[in-house]
């Protein structure tokens, strides 16, 4: 409610008093014409009207008070982000049935304001039906092709390991921030299987791409955007008031114009017989259906496939390893297990290798949850579910190891979710955080600055759609 009144005084004029009873009483209406009249809604919060369930929630660390929530209501529950219903799931049992055993009926995805705006139903993520269908399909199949989790993507790893290395080595052991180095050599990565070549760091063109990216997902979690995505009215009465949507818009934009850039200069040299990469490979596709009325390969999929799959392959990639590096200095007697493992296993050596939408009326755990129904499954609460893990609020490595050390693998562990909407690049996440982190932790050895104890390292994260670090700067020591 903090951020509402706070947005308050920049509004333009109020509606005037009758405007807002009218308002209000066509609201209620609508909650009450809108029950389904089948089966029983899942319990929640009493919402107000047209604010919905907005004093129960902090947009700013929203998916934490819904997993609060979930303790008193259940893992199935209702809330209101302002005038619409969303039913939220909450702990593994429940958010794999749904996402699993009733993969059709939760397969669509919810898309919010902001993104609708974006993505205008285009690409791989922010998009349904046939057209989703096709992306996703085309997505995986090339993206095998061209060597995700497979020998081809572990070379291009360990080639970009050794770049990010030099560069960890180039600030001599003093504190540095690790974003931007962490962020290139990722999405690196993803760049190459887009495009068929890597970018230097130095490159101004990627350090725009990749730094806007990131900027980007950070505005998407802000508070200003949750209330505009709650109240997309909001766009049409104080538009010019709404910083961060525009920002959004903006940085958007310049990153389509970038892709286009760089698609026009593949499609300029392109030889079908040498495909480079996954452009190369859409490039060929769509020129073989040119005559095809209704084909789903055109330039807005192809551009905004490529802008998903760069801000996918880039921000939770990094991010993890970020969090993995600040958790090594933060906990060094790990770090002490990591190496030593590194040392008695492989030596010196070099390694080897979202919001849903119901899309039909169900019955699910005794609700009865209507076509249309936002639906968040919470993976958070997954990862943090009591009953699964023994100490799931605490840093634990030992959750995936048995009493002789070895790994054992945990089926609540879904970082990459399940269904329909599983993350299409699980297989290269896994194999980038493996080479890189094996790389980095054979290499260095990471600290606090100095005068900074491992307790003051903060692992609350920094506001996004995604759990990024706070700001933070390690020492990063050779160990050679």
């Amino acid at each position: 409610m903090a951020v509402l009144v706070g947005l308050l005084p920049q509004m333009p004029p109020p509606l005037t008093l009758l405007g807002v009873v009218l308002v209000l009483v066509l609201f209620v209406l609508y909650l009450l014409s809108s029950s389904p009249g089948v089966g029983k809604d899942p319990p929640g919060p009493r919402p107000l009207p047209l604010f919905g369930n907005l004093l129960h929630l902090d947009l700013k660390n929203i998916f934490v008070c819904l997993c609060k929530m979930s303790k008193k209501y259940g893992s199935v529950l209702t809330v209101y982000f302002g005038p619409r219903k969303v039913v939220v799931l909450a702990g593994y049992k429940t958010v794999k049935q749904a996402l699993v055993n009733y993969a059709e009926e939760f397969g669509d995805l919810a898309i919010p304001p902001m993104y609708r705006e974006t993505f205008k139903g285009h690409g791989i993520v922010f998009a349904n039906g046939n057209s989703w269908k096709e992306m996703r399909r085309f997505s995986i199949s090339n993206l095998r092709e061209f060597g995700m989790g497979k020998r081809r993507s572990e070379e291009k790893i360990i080639e970009e390991s050794r770049c990010l290395i030099e560069v960890f080595e180039n600030f001599k052991g003093e504190p540095f921030n690790t974003t931007q180095p962490v962020n290139y050599a990722v999405s690196n990565i993803i760049c190459a299987i887009m495009y068929g070549s890597r970018f230097d760091y130095a490159d101004p063109s990627f350090q725009k791409m990749v730094d806007g990216a990131n900027e980007n997902i950070r505005l998407a979690g802000s508070a200003e955007i949750r209330l505009y995505n709650m109240f997309p009215w909001l766009r049409w009465c104080c538009g010019r008031w709404l910083v961060n949507r525009t920002r959004i818009l903006k940085y958007t934009d310049d990153n389509i114009e970038d892709i286009k850039g760089l698609v026009q200069g593949l499609k300029d040299t392109l030889n079908p017989q040498d495909l480079r990469g996954f452009v190369d490979s859409f490039l060929v596709r769509q020129q073989e259906e040119s005559d095809q009325p209704g084909s789903y390969f055109h330039n807005n999929n192809l551009h905004f496939t490529v802008f998903s799959l760069f801000y996918a392959g880039t921000d939770t990639v990094a991010s993890t390893l970020r969090w993995g590096l600040l958790l090594m200095a933060k906990y060094p007697h790990i770090q002490d297990q990591v190496q030593e493992e590194l040392s008695r296993v492989i030596g010196e050596r070099e390694a080897p290798a979202n919001f849903h939408s119901i899309s039909r009326d169900v019955t699910f755990q005794g609700h009865f949850i209507k076509k249309g129904t936002m639906v968040i499954p919470l993976l958070m609460s997954v990862l943090q579910d009591e009953e699964e893990w023994e100490t799931p609020h605490s840093f634990n490595p030992g959750h995936f190891l048995d009493e002789k050390g070895c790994f054992i693998r945990r089926d609540a562990f879904m970082p990459f979710s399940a269904g329909r909407r599983a993350c299409v690049g699980e297989s290269l996440a896994r194999m980038e955080l493996f080479l890189f982190f094996t790389f980095l932790l054979q290499r260095f050895r990471f600290s606090p600055p100095p005068g900074v104890s491992e307790d003051e390292l903060v692992l609350t994260p920094s506001v996004g759609i995604t759990f990024t670090p706070s700001p933070h700067q390690l020492c990063a020591v050779s160990r050679v």
